[in-house]
């Protein structure tokens, strides 16, 4: 879309009044039953805001419910192990949220509260909390009059005003921000601003037509009336990832594989992996590094090729299986069993094509089986 025009400055706010209304008789007819919409404690609609950001509702709903059965509540987060709640996190991928999560709570609990505070304001101060899931937590579990915009509702915004403006841009999300405040009403915030979500999450769709046919406000929407409902959002050309080449070890003895932390900081902070290095190694190199390790001459294999893509980066990973005689000690690293990786350590995403080779590897492993 070339034009970046608005027609925001050009509607009365009076134009919108019917909208909170239509909404609301919509969503009460065709609203997902989800785990945290049935109980709309403050607790459980923080954890699912923010396991819900970049991720598909079908995919959160088993890790929502194992995070709930595991800690149940704010004192619960705020006192579990790292390596559990990075274990309940793995796979959502964004471990600073979770991160942030338990910090967050330790800092209420400091305070002297048991719950999150009923208090827009309070709620942004906290560790993680912006105005989003500050938006949600105060609307839905408190009923304060005030929005939730999220990347479904920013797009439902852009085509309600027809606004060509660049939706990545602060000053732009600051805008809808202010228009939604607009629309919220003082009763049933918080179904208002579920009822936005699940419009641009079930209809209003990105990447596609939106189905305007069933939409409940496309009368009133700039966009639909315009014909052109699919030009928006506009969002400015993202700047070309990073591409990063990666040697992944898988080193095998006895059942268990080879494991080492990353630094506290970065990308992945903290996280468990495969011992791995930049770039793609030679099986000299590779062996020069194994030597390093302790475990120089063990037998090796290819075990084929992968690719991952963060936001701002992707990595092309070619692993390596390496099997030694004996978990001797690494400095820096440990041995992890099946049962470990099953329920207690966490392995990134990243590495998940060579993760879930290791039931057989394990296997061969404890056989002192080879192919050469």
């Amino acid at each position: 879309m070339k034009k970046k025009k608005c027609m925001m400055d050009h509607l009365k706010v009076e134009c919108l009044l019917p909208i909170p209304s239509k909404l609301l008789i919509w969503y009460d007819h065709v609203a997902r039953k989800l785990p945290w919409r049935i109980d709309h404690s403050s607790y459980r609609v923080w954890v699912s805001e923010v396991m819900l950001q970049q991720t598909r509702v079908e995919a959160v709903i088993p890790y929502f419910e194992r995070f709930m059965s595991a800690l149940p509540n704010l004192a619960a987060l705020a006192h579990a192990s790292e390596d559990q709640l990075l274990k309940l996190w793995e796979g959502l991928g964004y471990y600073s949220r979770v991160r942030n999560l338990q910090r967050a709570a330790k800092e209420v609990l400091r305070s002297g509260r048991k719950e999150l505070p009923q208090d827009y304001q309070a709620l942004l101060s906290l560790p993680g909390i912006g105005a989003y899931t500050a938006g949600a937590i105060a609307s839905i579990a408190f009923g304060i009059q005030v929005p939730a915009v999220d990347g479904n509702v920013l797009r439902v915004l852009s085509r309600l005003f027809a606004c060509g403006k660049d939706i990545s841009l602060p000053a732009i999300k600051h805008m809808f921000e202010e228009a939604a405040r607009s629309l919220v009403p003082a009763e049933r915030p918080g179904d208002f601003n579920q009822a936005m979500m699940e419009l641009g999450a079930t209809v209003c769709l990105p990447h596609t037509a939106p189905h305007c046919d069933v939409c409940p406000i496309s009368d009133y929407c700039r966009a639909h009336l315009n014909g052109n409902a699919e030009d928006y959002p506009y969002k400015a050309p993202k700047k070309p990832r990073v591409i990063e080449e990666r040697t992944i070890l898988l080193v095998i003895a006895c059942g268990h594989v080879l494991l080492q932390r990353r630094p506290t900081k970065g990308l992945l902070a903290g996280m468990w992996e495969f011992p791995n290095y930049l770039g793609w190694f030679e099986d000299e190199e590779k062996q020069a590094l194994l030597i390093g390790l302790g475990m120089g001459n063990a037998p090796m294999r290819p075990l084929g090729e992968s690719k991952h893509i963060f936001t701002h980066r992707e990595w092309k990973l070619r692993g390596t299986l390496v099997m030694a005689t004996d978990c001797i000690e690494v400095e820096g690293a440990i041995w992890a069993s099946g049962e470990d990786l099953n329920k207690k350590y966490a392995l990134p995403s990243a590495y998940q094509y060579f993760s879930k080779q290791l039931p057989k590897l394990f296997d061969l492993s404890m056989e002192e089986k080879w192919a050469r």
